[in-house]
């Protein structure tokens, strides 16, 4: 019930103005039950979408394990693990796959991926084109998961992990170094994330 409440309401409204307290209300349960079963609305949104596997919450726990100039290697680990696990990748695959054919999904996916994935990003990176710098490492990822996962375009669809990792951590890393920034000392420039 409480599923169908909120997959229906993300639909319909949209990532940002859904809240936990409305699907509560609408389902008829304690908003107490929903936070201790989903934790936040990034899980309540995986859950109703029926993902395995929540891309903001696994940006999440990447970003919280160690800084910015290692965070391309990690994502991109990541994301190979989660696509290529046979219990997690199908649905995602799946929920890419209706997204490009229905307006309503897609749009929620991306309304999802601007404010958990680009803004999350965006607010780890110094200066003023951090957003453009996180949308552009977004769309790196993007790529991937659209030539290894969709298309299946060789040789990246057979590709070991460890050699796609080796592949595209220096555009991920380039990404967020932004335009007219070079590396220093072969090393991407970067900060320490701050814990949250």
């Amino acid at each position: 019930m409480i599923l169908d409440v909120a997959r229906r309401r993300f639909l319909e409204d949209g990532y940002h103005a859904v809240t936990l307290r409305s699907v509560a209300g609408e389902a008829g349960v304690d908003l107490a039950l929903i936070s201790y079963y989903f934790g936040s609305k990034k899980g309540l949104f995986g859950a109703a979408l029926a993902l395995g596997a929540n891309p903001a919450e696994l940006l999440a726990r990447a970003v919280e394990e160690g800084d910015l100039t290692t965070l391309p290697d990690r994502i991109a680990r990541q994301v190979i693990a989660v696509w290529d696990d046979p219990v997690t990748g199908p649905p995602l695959v799946a929920m890419l796959k209706t997204a490009i054919d229905d307006d309503a999904l897609g749009s929620l996916v991306k309304e999802a991926v601007e404010r958990e994935i680009v803004e999350r990003i965006a607010g780890l990176v110094p200066g003023r084109d951090a957003r453009q710098r996180a949308a552009a490492f977004t769309t790196v990822v993007a790529g991937l998961i659209t030539t290894r996962y969709l298309l299946r375009l060789e040789p990246i669809a057979s590709m070991p992990s460890d050699e796609v990792v080796r592949y595209m951590s220096p555009h991920l890393r380039q990404a967020l170094r932004g335009l007219g920034r070079p590396a220093r000392n072969g090393r991407a420039e970067g900060r320490s994330v701050p814990r949250r």
